[in-house]
């Protein structure tokens, strides 16, 4: 898959650490030419381009976009990665932390993508892909501000490829399980019982594993491809199998 990416600008979110960081190496090995932006980037070395971004914040994500797109020729592909997580059910967490969550994860996205569409609009491989979460889908225990998020992000997605199709922008997303990430990482570390935790984690995806980020990086590097021109408008799941199969107990 080497070179399928050559000369293609590409800005992800979030590309610090994590997803968005697997993301941004795997683009960068394909041939393109990669901005990360997040609060703090400084993992993204060469040849990433580390840009300081806070996504609530129209100032600093114009100056942002526009920057990556001075730096890089434009913008032909946008990874919308930036988001925060939250637990609890519906009565616990505070309206500060449901306008911080969504601030972030579905604002934040509004924000990226109106400052880069106008470069992607003049790219003849113009492509976004936002990253959701099995959460949009399946309903999970504890998890209601950061689901309700990324039930946003999922039909948020499906509007915004219908939107600008005619743009020849392709909109898709990627609904990864539980992924093996410092986030997740942090989440166990405050786990009363951390094996435990894990075991659990692993447990309720079909595969019996956490989900790499190097695996959603792959899925996303596909659906900013050119090879998959046709695709728009598409939810993939990286979940090892959660959100479709139910495997009979031996």
């Amino acid at each position: 898959m080497s070179g399928e990416l050559d000369g293609m600008a590409a800005v992800v979110t979030g590309g610090g650490s994590g997803i968005g960081l697997a993301t941004a190496r795997l683009l960068a090995e394909r041939g393109a030419f990669v901005a990360c932006l997040d609060l703090e980037p400084s993992e993204a070395r060469h040849p990433l381009l580390p840009l300081k971004c806070d996504v609530t914040d129209t100032r600093s994500v114009v100056g942002a976009v526009d920057t990556a797109a001075e730096r890089l020729g434009g913008v032909d592909i946008l990874v919308n990665n930036a988001g925060i997580g939250a637990q609890g059910t519906v009565a616990d967490n505070s309206e500060d932390e449901w306008r911080q969550v969504l601030d972030v994860n579905v604002i934040g996205i509004a924000r990226v993508t109106r400052a880069a569409l106008p470069y992607l609009r003049r790219s003849r491989n113009a492509a976004i892909v936002n990253t959701c979460s099995i959460a949009a889908t399946a309903g999970l225990p504890n998890r209601a501000l950061y689901s309700a998020s990324k039930g946003a992000v999922q039909s948020l997605t499906l509007a915004m490829a219908a939107d600008h199709v005619a743009d020849g922008v392709r909109v898709n997303c990627v609904n990864p399980g539980t992924v093996d990430t410092p986030w997740v990482r942090g989440l166990l570390d405050s786990a009363p019982n951390p094996d435990a935790e894990l075991a659990a984690l692993r447990a309720r995806q079909p595969t019996g594993r956490l989900v790499t980020a190097e695996e959603v990086a792959a899925a996303i590097a596909y659906l900013a491809s050119p090879a998959a021109a046709s695709v728009t408008g598409t939810v993939l799941a990286v979940d090892g199998g959660m959100h479709g199969l139910r495997l009979r107990k031996s």
